[in-house]
């Protein structure tokens, strides 16, 4: 049986924050998220713990450089994961990528993905995500070396997605420490290649959401948005390439076959695709042509980038296309396209409202508001993949707030959303092993 005890914790900055949510506890009471007035105390504590040895974690894992083509960084990380996850108690293996989707970009090797089992005395099964690998090259460390300033912990690929991987371990500690067992599965899995579109992962990702009743990914919240994502947007490219003929742009011209010309007028005639009513972006980014000045153009290409909202708009925006490229300025240019589907959407679906609104009461708990996105943004995450086939809740966003992703010396989570964001997510693994965890959404 668990106690509830009101006790002022004594975290660093978590203190302030329970006395406030008395005094603005009367305003919350009619909320749906505010249906719980008290911290857990034991899980509370549990949290606070850990913040110390989950800050140890970052430092360690920002001081390994994982470059998505970096392998021996992603084996000597993977090597470090799978370790501390058989110290927890993990049933613990390395994944090659056997099934690879393969695009433009895709490197010949990838680096190997860690899973790890959890079994418990429950039934629910749990499957807990985040991503070993980052945007940099080798030798950026250098420039974004681990260090606290104030509230901020900063370090290359400490928000996209090193805490990522430093709050599941975290949180399985928790567990172990209060002895929870009442799943029935828990499984991990750090992938290797989320930075590059999952080409390795994307079917390990996928079955994995189908054989589990809740997806838990760990991707960052916001620094400025504590929240989380029932939506992420789907992610794909285009490549228009046009063969035409070279002749002397001086002497013959009119013996070629301008590539360029043809090139612009597919573009033109594909400027139109985007649709505001269903969310679906078409913007043409990238274009090149020709050898030399004087030179008629035999080969120019161009790229686009793709945003959709729904999995099926990809089969409809393909098709258009297609059917675009066959209307062509000059009859004898060759034209060809490669849609490529980077990432799919990840679509707000009930059974996932349902587990974010439970998650937003025990975010109350804590007095904190938690936000819930059922509107994809710009970005798209590897929760997609496991929700291609998954029956039940896929939630993004359990990781910890920060800031300065993807850039060169200011990457950065915030210190203070350490103990909150763990007490969130174990509270969640522990309310729907136990079956706490509504079915469907509230009715507002």
């Amino acid at each position: 049986m668990r106690t509830r005890l009101l006790v002022k914790p004594p975290s660093l900055r978590l203190g302030a924050v329970l006395p406030l949510f008395l005094l603005c506890a009367p305003l919350l009471a009619g909320s749906a998220w505010a249906a719980a007035a008290q911290p857990q105390a034991d899980l509370l504590a549990a949290a606070q713990r850990e913040q110390q040895p989950l800050l140890k974690s970052l430092e360690q894992f920002v001081g390994i450089e994982t470059g998505s083509r970096e392998v021996a960084g992603l084996q000597q990380l993977a090597s470090l994961l799978a370790q501390r996850l058989r110290e927890l108690g993990g049933e613990v293996s390395l994944l090659p990528s056997t099934e690879v989707y393969r695009m433009e970009d895709t490197p010949e090797q990838l680096g190997q993905h860690v899973k790890a089992v959890f079994r418990g005395r429950g039934s629910k099964k749990i499957l807990l995500i985040a991503h070993m690998d980052t945007v940099y090259p080798a030798g950026m460390l250098t420039r974004q070396p681990f260090g606290i300033r104030e509230d901020r912990a900063y370090g290359l690929g400490i928000a996209d997605d090193k805490q990522g991987l430093a709050v599941i371990l975290h949180l399985l500690a928790m567990l172990k420490s209060l002895n929870f067992e009442d799943y029935g599965q828990l499984t991990v899995l750090f992938n290797a290649d989320e930075e590059i579109s999952s080409p390795g992962s994307r079917a390990i990702l996928s079955q994995l959401g189908a054989e589990h009743d809740a997806v838990m990914s760990f991707e960052g919240s916001g620094a400025n948005a504590d929240h989380l994502s029932l939506a992420t947007a789907g992610i794909a490219s285009v490549n228009l390439t046009v063969h035409g003929r070279a002749t002397h742009a001086g002497g013959a011209p009119q013996f070629g076959v301008n590539a360029l010309y043809e090139l612009s007028h597919q573009i033109l005639q594909m400027r139109d695709l985007s649709d505001p009513l269903t969310g679906v972006k078409l913007n043409w980014t990238m274009a090149k042509a020709g050898i030399v000045r004087n030179m008629i153009p035999p080969l120019a290409s161009a790229e686009a980038d793709v945003r959709v909202l729904r999995v099926q708009d990809y089969e409809a925006l393909e098709q258009k296309l297609q059917q675009r490229i066959q209307n062509r300025l000059l009859p004898e240019a060759r034209v060809e396209l490669r849609f490529e589907r980077r990432r799919p959407p990840l679509e707000a679906t009930p059974v996932a409202q349902a587990f974010a609104e439970h998650a937003q009461r025990i975010y109350a708990q804590l007095g904190l508001k938690l936000r819930v996105d059922a509107v994809a943004g710009g970005g798209g995450t590897d929760a997609a993949f496991a929700a291609l086939r998954a029956r039940g809740p896929v939630v993004e966003r359990f990781g910890l707030r920060g800031g300065g992703a993807h850039t060169t010396d200011a990457e950065y989570v915030l210190v203070s959303s350490i103990v909150p964001r763990l007490y969130l997510a174990a509270g969640m693994v522990m309310a729907f092993s136990r079956g706490e965890v509504a079915a469907l959404p509230l009715l507002k």
